[in-house]
């Protein structure tokens, strides 16, 4: 597996990753996490634009997952109902999907992440099991729960 910088000619396929990603999070009882179309077209093209986008590829050079990283303080990390494990700076992960072809894609990205940065936050809904149990079998922390801009609810996870 390889990570590399999403491009704008990718756009096409990350997006149906990230429609298969919606799917997939309602198939396994997560139908309220990304509802809406999330996330939207045009914050993926500002990411990809900012640099921050990232794309999976497997062992055939396919994509077969996509995600956001970035050494970067989030607002919705500054609240948070329980204890950060290591104050900033530290990367965040957002906006993880995978196609089917992507097994073993999740393991790769996070430790690609954590590589670039030792210290990693990121949060998800509380109902998405596939992704708690991802980040716990890799050895992040539950830390708590923090809100979005929005209101919902989040799990709040780092690894330091």
């Amino acid at each position: 597996m390889k990570i590399r910088k999403t491009t704008m000619e990718d756009l096409p396929i990350v997006m149906q990753i990230y429609d298969d990603g919606r799917a997939y999070m309602r198939e396994t009882g997560n139908p309220d996490q990304w509802k809406n179309n999330h996330p939207p077209q045009a914050l993926i093209e500002k990411d990809i634009q900012a640099g921050l986008s990232y794309v999976c590829l497997n062992s055939e050079g396919e994509i077969a997952a996509v995600f956001y990283f970035a050494i970067e303080e989030d607002p919705t990390y500054g609240k948070i109902d329980g204890a950060w494990i290591k104050d900033k700076p530290y990367g965040v992960v957002h906006r993880i999907a995978r196609w089917p072809k992507g097994t073993g894609a999740g393991a790769f990205y996070m430790g690609w992440c954590y590589a670039q940065y030792s210290n990693i936050r990121i949060d998800t809904h509380k109902d998405n099991g596939p992704m708690i149990t991802l980040l716990e079998r890799l050895g992040f922390t539950r830390c708590g729960i923090i809100w979005l801009a929005n209101g919902d609810e989040r799990v709040a996870f780092q690894k330091a």
